[in-house]
């Protein structure tokens, strides 16, 4: 199943946060509580990956360009990506409601 189809939010949990299906967290939206989001300047990016290596919630992925860019509904904005970026081509701003 594509990532964005079906989706639930974090409110969606069972009582108690019991996981009661193994393998079911591409299917909550756990970017919902993300505080900052990061960014990429395509101009200093130079494709290295690093950020999709990284990146703890495999929120990333290539386009077709070649740029890693993040699922927004799976980041958490923990701001790794923008921190280990060697060109500094991606940075995080204030998620806006």
């Amino acid at each position: 199943m594509p990532r964005n189809e079906g989706l639930m939010s974090w409110k969606d949990l069972a009582p108690g946060m019991y996981i009661l299906e193994p393998g079911n967290s591409v299917k909550f939206r756990t970017g919902d509580w993300r505080s900052f989001r990061p960014v990429l300047d395509k101009e200093k990016c130079i494709k290295c990956g690093q950020c999709y290596i990284l990146c703890p919630d495999g929120c990333y992925s290539e386009d077709e360009e070649g740029y890693f860019v993040p699922d927004l509904n799976y980041c958490k904005g923990c701001g790794i990506c923008a921190s280990i970026c060697p060109k500094k081509a991606i940075t995080m701003v204030l998620e806006e409601a």
